[in-house]
């Protein structure tokens, strides 16, 4: 791997690179012995969501018209974005990425190139969604850097089932994306430059928001949507395009950072919520000044927490696909991760969108001993 890809694979600190792809690196001496049968990769699944309700999704195709794309300005910006709601229909669940995008991801991580097209989901591709009276609050993410938008499946998925609708979104050129006529290469992941790249996020991710309110949305669904209730988050550099994107645009209620660098910070005040959960080095006071600097600005209701035993990617669907795979990216189990983090974020989501008391987001909890609480 090339040494330019392998720190864009993080989008943060050099905190999980290793862990990453030695999660996955099912080859050489794991996958078979001169004297053995090829032993194959188990087959892979994302962890059923908690919530009442079953899950539907859909993929939308969105182009900016007139805005430049940073990575090729001759094109306007494009993205793809995966909706995900709750349904009443049951069926074959949708796939989790298509085989392009698992084999151009395969490189970076050094894993069989069919492996990721093979997971499992729970949710129902084009499910009616339940709901089509603008009840449901909505939840914008953003991925960590080359990371494609499938990574945050599972978070998804729990919200979806929860009853939030969900627009992952998958940004241009920065990780592998199919779209309808083609599926493009990460081309931005030789830069070094991860300041520039979250000024432009913030544009997709208001630019999303756009797309799915208003009287000419540009999905058949988006009545479900209550435009008064929207929250952003995401992974790595995709919780630090969340912050940004919450100082552009007021109408996005409350947001979270899953352990990424604040790169390219806006230092101006933030009076509304805003949540940091960091891996178990990285998110520790005083190892990221970026943090030191955002908590500072946080004028709002304000949570810094950092888990124990994980690492960069233990918030995404790598906790539980590593565990099945046999090869965990962190000393905590990765189905109990996963758990955490869909708990945590989805009390979030409940305790600012929903008006709903969360005893969890207070402080140390019995329940989830591991989750440290800081005010630095």
């Amino acid at each position: 791997m090339k040494r330019n890809v392998k720190r864009a694979l993080l989008g943060t600190t050099a905190v999980a690179v290793a862990a990453t792809t030695g999660a996955f690196a099912l080859t050489g001496a794991n996958a078979e012995t001169a004297d053995a049968e090829p032993i194959h990769p188990p087959a892979l699944a994302i962890p059923e969501p908690s919530g009442p309700f079953a899950t539907g999704t859909t993929a939308l195709h969105l182009v900016d018209e007139g805005r430049a794309d940073p990575w090729a300005p001759e094109e306007d910006r494009e993205l793809m974005v995966t909706m995900w709601y709750p349904t009443e229909e049951e069926g074959e669940s949708a796939p989790y990425m298509t085989a392009e995008e698992s084999a151009l991801f395969a490189v970076q991580l050094e894993i069989p190139p069919d492996l990721l097209a093979s997971v499992e989901t729970n949710s129902v591709p084009g499910a009616e969604p339940l709901a089509d009276d603008g009840s449901l609050p909505l939840v914008v993410l953003s991925p960590g850097f080359s990371f494609p938008r499938a990574t945050l499946t599972g978070l998804a998925e729990e919200l979806a089932s929860q009853g939030y609708a969900v627009a992952a979104v998958g940004h241009n050129y920065e990780a592998p994306i199919t779209f309808p006529d083609r599926t493009t290469e990460c081309l931005a992941c030789t830069t070094d430059d991860y300041d520039a790249i979250v000024p432009n996020r913030a544009e997709d991710l208001s630019f999303v928001l756009d797309e799915l309110t208003g009287d000419d949305a540009a999905w058949e669904d988006a009545g479900i949507v209550d435009a008064d209730r929207v929250m952003v988050g995401g992974h790595s550099i995709g919780g630090a395009s969340s912050h940004r994107v919450m100082l552009a645009d007021d109408r996005f209620d409350a947001g979270f950072n899953l352990d990424g660098t604040f790169f390219g910070l806006d230092r101006h005040k933030l009076d509304r919520p805003f949540m940091m959960v960091g891996a178990a080095e990285h998110g520790q006071p005083g190892e990221d000044k970026t943090w030191t600097k955002a908590w500072k600005h946080l004028d709002g209701w304000k949570r810094w927490v950092t888990v124990e035993d994980t690492t960069h990617s233990s918030f995404t669907d790598f906790a539980p696909l590593g565990v099945q795979a046999g090869m965990p990216i962190q000393d905590l189990d990765g189905f109990y991760a996963d758990r955490l983090t869909r708990a945590y974020v989805t009390a979030f989501a409940d305790e600012h969108l929903r008006g709903e008391d969360e005893p969890i987001l207070d402080g140390e909890n019995e329940d989830w001993p591991e989750v440290e609480f800081h005010n630095p």
